[in-house]
């Protein structure tokens, strides 16, 4: 398929859906304030007796992106369950607790590591690296970590990237994520570990919370994921064997213009695999 279908409002695509994997930052929020139709809109198939787990490439464990959700005014009804990036990062951490880690990332990811017994190091002398995001995600960019990455693959240590986003919007802002500094380690040859979208076990995370709060196993055409980006959100949906809804209010916003009138050769160049549906924003 090489066209776009375009829908108004989420009930018109969930009649055969029992489990919603939602995105959160760019469709529940913006990261400064909540989009309230959005809201109600998760909201009320749970209402109706759907399931929903938030998906997010976060690099914070769940119930640290719980506190913030409710900062912006998310309230607690509107999903079943978090799963992140951060809290499988968080478990490959636990699981080298004899190692020692150096850690690039703002303080206010500190919640990764919080109350384990972690040994950090410099890079100097580190076992492994874990990267969260920018130390200062304002002004940084990737190319600012240039010549740390090169130092780190002369010792050939593996980075583990806590969140595989390259951008994100803050506000009207677009800010750069720990996933644009993994890839340009990747691109220098650097061995990198990817947790979450658009890599399958955070899928399967998700999948199993879902089957948690439901008691049973849900056909993976009776799932439904919705996001805003076509490397993460998309991919990963079409990746592992799920529709997505694509909303377009978010980082890919400017891409969009006109659409409506995209020829099929556009659409396969923007999407790859289009999505089952596109939607300016989410709405029930």
């Amino acid at each position: 398929m090489t066209t776009l279908s375009f829908a108004e409002r989420l009930r018109d695509l969930v009649a055969g859906v029992d489990v919603v994997l939602s995105d959160i930052w760019g469709v529940v929020h913006n990261g400064l304030e909540s989009f309230p139709e959005a809201c109600e809109a998760l909201h009320t198939f749970r209402a109706r007796g759907g399931t929903v787990i938030l998906i997010t490439n976060a690099p914070r464990p769940a119930d640290s992106v719980q506190r913030q959700l409710r900062k912006l005014g998310v309230a607690d009804d509107v999903y079943d369950a978090i799963v992140s990036s951060g809290d499988l990062t968080r478990n490959f951490i636990k699981e080298r607790l004899g190692q020692s880690m150096y850690w690039i990332g703002p303080e206010r990811d500190n919640s990764i590591h919080r109350g384990l017994e972690v040994t950090f190091a410099p890079l100097e002398q580190a076992d492994y690296i874990v990267c969260t995001g920018p130390f200062n995600d304002e002004v940084e960019t990737a190319e600012d970590y240039r010549e740390m990455l090169t130092q780190a693959l002369a010792r050939k240590l593996t980075l583990v990237c806590a969140n595989p986003d390259i951008i994100v919007e803050r506000g009207d802002r677009l800010i750069y994520c720990a996933g644009a500094i993994a890839e340009l380690y990747r691109e220098l040859g650097g061995d990198v570990i990817f947790y979450g979208k658009p890599h399958s076990p955070i899928y399967d995370q998700a999948v199993a919370l879902a089957k948690a709060k439901t008691g049973k196993d849900t056909p993976l055409d009776r799932v439904l994921a919705i996001g805003d980006s076509v490397r993460t959100d998309l991919t990963g949906a079409h990746a592992y064997g799920i529709d997505c809804l694509f909303v377009a209010r978010g980082i890919h916003a400017g891409e969009f213009e006109g659409i409506e009138h995209m020829d099929a050769a556009a659409v396969k160049e923007l999407f790859g695999h289009p999505p089952k549906a596109l939607m300016r924003e989410l709405k029930w």
